[in-house]
């Protein structure tokens, strides 16, 4: 699932329209605030997010979710950027950061770059919990000839 949060009806519902015309399930938000309670946070694969909207910013999304443990790809699209909060959220793991008229070519290819890596820890989780698994019914004489 791909979220799209922007306080903008229109740039989120054009946003919602291009990732559904390609097959995407896409779920659409008007604040961070309203994203976050939501039932989809735990479900979504790839986060597209303004940078300034009223109340909580992307980079206050991004923040907040990176605190709690959840590793969303992120995209940023913003029409006021500038280069110090492009730097901090690329740091903290951000996709891309788009600045606004974007191309739908570019969007879209931010998205799948998100999804890939969404998939990829995915993938890498499900390997964790299986070893974890095993693990955990070895006998301690087994733990120990592991170790």
């Amino acid at each position: 699932m791909i979220a799209i949060v922007d306080d903008d009806d229109v740039v989120r519902e054009a946003m919602k329209s291009l990732m559904r015309s390609l097959g995407y399930n896409a779920s659409t938000f008007g604040s961070a605030d309203e994203f976050l309670k939501s039932e989809q946070v735990s479900n979504t694969s790839c986060l597209v997010t303004d940078l300034q909207m009223p109340g909580l910013s992307g980079i206050d999304l991004q923040d907040w979710l990176i605190a709690r443990g959840h590793r969303i790809p992120i995209i940023f699209i913003t029409g006021h950027g500038d280069i110090p909060m492009s730097v901090k959220a690329m740091k903290a793991g951000a996709v891309e950061f788009l600045t606004k008229p974007f191309r739908d070519q570019d969007l879209l290819d931010a998205v799948n770059i998100g999804l890939a890596r969404d998939r990829a820890r995915r993938a890498n989780e499900e390997s964790l919990n299986a070893l974890r698994a095993r693990f955990a019914v070895l006998t301690p004489r087994e733990r120990a000839i592991l170790t």
